[in-house]
């Protein structure tokens, strides 16, 4: 049985360049057609995250904000597995027209990654 989610709370939030900047040059790395995953061990109580979708990648702004929500609702419901780490997600070209359970699929792929890349380190 699965725990239940945690609600996504403005904390939880990469904001500051400063924060994304130390994420990018400290990071290990992830990738596939639809998203960069980026991630770094972070001194706070849990997984934080920031994301960098591109217009000019993914195209207007309802295709953009479709696939933030789904990145944060992935985000919101395994943060429970996930390790404290800061986590910043970039989207791809491939992300533009994949469907919502595609999105799903990969963005799982990647906080699997996520989670067994900080148990090894």
């Amino acid at each position: 049985m699965q725990a239940p989610a945690r609600p996504f709370r403005p904390a939880q939030r990469l904001k500051a360049k400063s924060e994304f900047d130390r994420v990018y040059r400290e990071a290990w790395r992830s990738a596939d057609g639809m998203f960069a995953v980026f991630a770094r061990r972070n001194d706070g109580p849990g997984p934080r995250l920031g994301l960098s979708i591109a217009a000019r990648i993914v195209g207007h702004a309802v295709r953009r904000n479709r696939i933030k929500r789904l990145i944060r609702e992935s985000f919101r419901l395994h943060q429970h597995e996930l390790p404290a780490v800061d986590i910043v997600v970039n989207a791809r070209s491939g992300a533009r027209n994949a469907d919502n359970a595609a999105i799903i699929r990969s963005l799982e792929k990647h906080w699997r990654a996520v989670t067994k890349q900080c148990a090894s380190s």
